[in-house]
């Protein structure tokens, strides 16, 4: 994790360090099934995907917003975060490489709190968005 960054180093635009991830695999989403007890069978058997008109296997939207939450958290420390959401906007798929990236949309002082609100989006290799969203973290 990097070190947080100081309120009066950022400002509006900024952007974050983007989160590349390699692409993800069959064997990672069966895995993941199991991390998070989603056993639907569209994230790891090929037919359930075709059937249900995604034509094979999905991954899990959680996991794409895990890969969100993990750029985050290699840019402010998890307690700093005070709200995170995101909307889904593709379906991912095995072999695609996501990428996170995000910039800081908004900074203010409420309460004593210094916060940052920043968007964010994860990507394809083709640059397809899969999500999109923001968070809003308190810095030093």
């Amino acid at each position: 994790m990097s070190v947080s960054p100081k309120f009066d180093a950022i400002q509006v635009g900024d952007a974050l360090p983007p989160l590349s991830k390699p692409p993800i695999t069959e064997t990672q989403l069966v895995r993941y099934s199991g991390a998070s007890g989603d056993f639907n069978p569209i994230h790891t058997v090929h037919q359930a995907g075709v059937d249900a008109g995604h034509g094979g296997v999905i991954a899990h939207g959680m996991l794409i917003m895990g890969f969100a939450a993990q750029m985050i958290t290699n840019w402010v420390r998890p307690e700093q975060v005070k709200r995170f959401g995101v909307r889904f906007t593709g379906i991912s798929r095995p072999g695609d490489a996501i990428t996170v990236r995000g910039w800081v949309a908004e900074k203010w002082e409420e309460d004593g709190q210094r916060l940052v609100r920043c968007e964010i989006e994860a990507v394809d290799q083709s640059n397809h968005r899969k999500l999109k969203g923001y968070f809003v973290a308190a810095l030093l």
